[in-house]
């Protein structure tokens, strides 16, 4: 399906530029042009489909629903799918976190959503086929779903609630549970599409930098780095490469466009896809910007665990990972 891009980063690099054939720079620079032709392509066709889902299932309908409606512990899968169709990184993620508990939703369905939000969504289900093929990404979309499932309810039920900060406890006893009031807009899909191209191009210009500038750092990483240098250190054999790649992903700051192509370079050099993996949702889902706007509703007690939780959930998804593949 993409070997047409194949052939003109091919044509480009060695008819056009005239380079050498096996060089660091012709290497590097195939990389890029083929990854960013392919994985823009890619984001913009699941962007603009997951708009037209989007438009039929509104935010505010999705809240409303989950604060009325008693699920028996569905309503933690519910808003970890929620989470796929909603393409923002995790600090991105914190507004609506922040409205999910002023309507009243409970705080282990909400923290269900802010782990799957950053970590699956459109953009990454597009990035992750382009790179790693279909295969992974429905293994990949399972387990992310799956992570944060099991990390609500987790987190439900070491009832944390008394841990929400002042402010959010003000907020909860002063404020009536919203009502739902969205009323059924009989509007054609045709007239529906002017404002899902808008915010497909929106939502696109605003990846794109995070797009650019991780595919430069993969393609410098594919031609410049030799074979086996990761290897050594996070290879198979190393049990503590899984824990070790999460934890020093937290300090990192990055969506799912900026560090899936890392990622693959990762992988390309040796290092085994769950660690990867591993390392991608750190960066993804548990970051020190995220951690201070997350200041404003918790305190710091609710916020070490909830990283602590989510971070063993990554790692066990790593070393699942590992094992499958």
């Amino acid at each position: 399906m993409f070997d047409w891009i194949e052939n003109l980063a091919t044509w480009f690099v060695f008819s056009i530029l005239k380079l050498e054939e096996g060089s660091h720079l012709a290497e590097a620079l195939h990389f890029f042009i083929y990854d960013t032709i392919k994985i823009l392509l890619l984001v913009f066709v699941i962007i603009f489909f997951m708009g037209i889902v989007n438009s039929y299932f509104p935010v505010e309908k999705v809240r409303n629903y989950l604060s009325r409606k008693k699920l028996y512990g569905f309503e933690y899968l519910m808003a970890s799918l929620f989470g796929v169709v909603t393409p923002f990184c995790s600090c991105s993620s914190v507004p609506l976190f922040i409205g999910f508990v002023k309507g009243g939703i409970p705080l282990g369905v909400t923290f269900a959503f802010l782990i799957t939000s950053p970590l699956v969504n459109e953009v990454a289900i597009g990035l992750f086929i382009g790179l790693f093929g279909l295969k992974t990404t429905i293994i990949y979309v399972v387990s992310g779903v799956l992570l944060g499932t099991f990390s609500g309810m987790i987190l439900q039920r070491l009832k944390l609630e008394r841990y929400l900060s002042p402010w959010v406890q003000q907020v909860l006893e002063n404020s009536q549970k919203e009502t739902a009031q969205f009323e059924a807009a009989h509007t054609s899909l045709k007239d529906r599409l002017p404002s899902i191209w808008k915010e497909t191009k929106t939502i696109l210009m605003g990846i794109l930098p995070y797009v650019i500038i991780g595919i430069a750092i993969g393609g410098l990483m594919h031609g410049y780095i030799p074979e086996g240098f990761f290897e050594q250190y996070m290879g198979k054999g190393n049990w503590f490469a899984v824990p070790a790649a999460t934890i020093l992903a937290v300090p990192m700051y990055s969506n799912a466009s900026g560090i899936l192509p890392v990622a693959q370079v990762l992988v390309s050099k040796g290092i085994p896809l769950g660690t990867a993996i591993a390392f991608m949702m750190g960066v993804v889902g548990l970051s020190l910007p995220e951690a201070m706007l997350l200041k404003k509703i918790m305190t710091l007690k609710l916020i070490a665990i909830f990283f602590s939780v989510v971070t063993l959930c990554i790692i066990i998804s790593g070393y699942v990972f590992n094992i499958i593949f």
